[in-house]
């Protein structure tokens, strides 16, 4: 099949729903659903993307097994230059949804690019990593991901929880596969996914009671069995009134697995707690951490030019504080764009001749945007303050018996009221918005607890070499009796 256009995308997703509950509602179209279609359409606009002509040479590739076209999001990089392709696909899918939704289809296919790379890790399972890698390239499958347990009682083991089999794991073996029960979360855009990669992403204890948790897998969304529970949607109709809101709302949910069928040929790590506990080695963060850092990239953009736009409607942007902390925004746009190109340009090689980006500068930017992005919002609040708060309700209010006081009363300078008001409504959805609060707390939380990663990251595998060798280099040139 090869890429797809966005007719095909929602084509699939409406033949094959997954089962979606929304409160007490089952979704049964997403494509149609007002709760849930707004972000089909948006992805449907992502994968016409890649098909327009000044785009389609960094969108595209010839797939090495069948010679069609398919989606760089699957690249596999033997230069610099395919890093480069990459960078220029992620930031095209970036702006169409201006860095608004974390989970867009190149963030597993990234994943899942590295996964294929270093597929041999996966021992007599490999096999089925690299068969999945070329089924969702050549099929150009949206995929979602599951990671973590349910926040039930984190004080014990999954096996010592009330019912053992709450968090997600194995209840039997069949001939055609495992039988898997419990649940796992977060599975954002998974009410539109075609389907899903299923991975623990806490440290399983190595107790034989344990073992049973200690599985990967990847599944349709819509396989018997599986539910998806989705939390509160903050989708809205106006795009004027809620700009982002009423177009890039990702669905997050529980997923609940009862007695499903996994087939073998879909099982990737079985009760395997060393491989489980290993699976960073796989350095899957190189190629999501190269997709995430220009999608924040582009969404601090969009904030800065948000910002700007709106001091410069009511003349505050000549104010010093106001200057300095527009600065503070764009000085975490270039330091992410520095580093993305630090990690393409010092790649190296693997034995096979594949180029991974560095992933030591995209850690840095992972272990700084969670902490970044908060602050950003509150400049935000900081700079814009009332502004945020005092918007007429809605754009009908334009066509109302009032329409005179607000065309009076919520202008700017030398602008109209239309104008200022949709993007102080904008501003609004960003940093005041229910919308809004969602995201910062995914830009915290996305990667994992921002205290541990920075542990791991920037501390423990931090190479300290460079930084040890010059406090050396200092103390061997005196001793104890010697003066400056």
């Amino acid at each position: 099949m090869g890429a797809r256009k966005g007719k095909d995308y929602i084509e699939r997703l409406k033949n094959y729903p997954p089962e979606t509950w929304i409160g007490n509602e089952k979704i049964t179209d997403p494509t149609t659903h007002p709760l849930v279609a707004p972000a089909v359409k948006s992805i449907a606009r992502l994968y016409d993307s890649q098909w327009e002509t000044d785009k389609k040479e960094h969108m595209l590739f010839k797939s090495p097994k069948t010679g069609d076209l398919v989606g760089s999001s699957f690249l596999v990089p033997k230069s610099k230059d395919d890093l480069a392709k990459r960078r220029k696909m992620h930031q095209v899918w970036a702006e169409e949804t201006y860095g608004m939704m974390g989970r867009s289809t190149d963030f597993m296919s990234a994943m899942m690019t590295a996964w294929y790379i270093n597929s041999d890790f996966f021992g007599k399972y490999a096999v089925h990593v690299r068969n999945y890698f070329e089924y969702i390239r050549e099929n150009d499958l949206y995929l979602t991901h599951v990671l973590i347990d349910p926040q039930v009682n984190r004080g014990k083991a999954p096996s010592e929880q009330p019912d053992e089999f709450t968090y997600l794991g194995v209840v039997r073996e069949t001939d055609k596969g495992i039988i898997v029960r419990g649940a796992k979360m977060l599975a954002t855009a998974g009410p539109y996914a075609d389907e899903m990669l299923v991975w623990p992403f806490h440290l399983r204890k190595p107790t034989e009671k344990d073992y049973k948790y200690a599985i990967s897998f990847a599944l349709p969304m819509n396989t018997p069995g599986v539910r998806l529970i989705a939390r509160e949607p903050f989708t809205r109709d106006s795009v004027y009134d809620h700009p982002l809101a009423s177009q890039f709302d990702e669905l997050d949910g529980v997923v609940v697995f009862d007695d499903v069928l996994v087939p073998w040929e879909r099982v990737f790590i079985y009760q395997d707690v060393e491989r489980v506990n290993t699976v960073w080695k796989l350095n899957s963060n190189a190629f999501t951490g190269h997709q995430t850092s220009i999608r924040l990239q582009t969404k601090l953009q969009l904030i800065a030019g948000t910002v700007i736009k709106a001091t410069e409607m009511v003349n505050t942007n000549q104010f010093p504080h106001v200057q300095d902390m527009m600065g503070e925004i764009t000085t975490y746009i270039e330091l992410i764009r520095a580093a993305v190109l630090a990690s393409e340009m010092t790649s190296e090689p693997n034995q096979d001749g594949i180029y991974m980006p560095n992933v030591t500068p995209l850690y840095a930017i992972r272990n700084s945007g969670n902490r970044w992005y908060p602050r950003v919002r509150e400049i935000v609040q900081l700079i814009l303050a009332g502004g945020l708060m005092y918007q007429p309700s809605n754009a009908d209010v334009f066509n109302s018996p009032i329409a005179a006081d607000i065309r009076k009363y919520y202008r700017g300078a030398e602008v109209s009221a239309d104008d200022k008001v949709k993007l102080f409504k904008l501003a609004a959805d960003i940093a005041v918005s229910d919308f809004g609060s969602r995201h910062e707390l995914y830009e915290r939380f996305y990667a994992g607890d921002p205290m541990f990663l920075r542990i791991q990251t920037q501390y423990s595998a931090y190479d300290k070499s460079q930084c040890l060798a010059l406090v050396d280099k200092l103390l061997s040139k005196y001793g104890i009796s010697e003066k400056v």
